[in-house]
């Protein structure tokens, strides 16, 4: 089974979006995935940040015109993403340490139900240099 490593740093709703749509197509493939959530990310992945305000990576139309063209067409949002492909394969989610504590998350309880542990940034490189492919979002 092929592996896959993706680094998630950017906390954008465009570039989430992009992760789970990269991440379901590396599931529907039957890939194993690994998908490190560090610094701007892990705002997302901490409870109680779920009510923060969503912007995208570069403003060039707006978010309230992303947001409606993903409802228009019927995408699952980022987060059904991740979701499905945790169902589909094997699929971890790590948040970093120091981002987690960034954003009010120092431990496992303090984070979503996907995640699957709080890392140091050591565990995400060996998974970079291991993995077969590897995205940097």
């Amino acid at each position: 089974m092929a592996k896959m490593c993706i680094g998630l740093y950017s906390g954008s709703i465009d570039k989430l979006t992009s992760a789970g749509v990269i991440l379901s197509g590396a599931a529907a493939d039957d890939m194993e995935v690994d998908v490190y959530v560090l610094l701007q990310a892990a705002q997302w992945f901490v409870k109680g940040n779920e009510n923060n305000q969503p912007y995208l990576s570069e403003p060039s139309q707006g978010i309230d015109h992303f947001v409606n063209a993903l409802k228009s067409v019927n995408s699952p949002t980022w987060m059904e993403y991740f979701a499905m492909a945790k169902e589909m394969t094997p699929v971890n989610i790590w948040v970093c340490s120091l981002a987690g504590k960034i954003w009010g998350g120092s431990k496992e309880e303090d984070m979503i139900d996907i995640v699957d542990g709080i890392i140091g940034i050591g565990e995400y490189i060996d998974a970079a240099k291991a993995a077969d492919i590897h995205f940097l979002i």
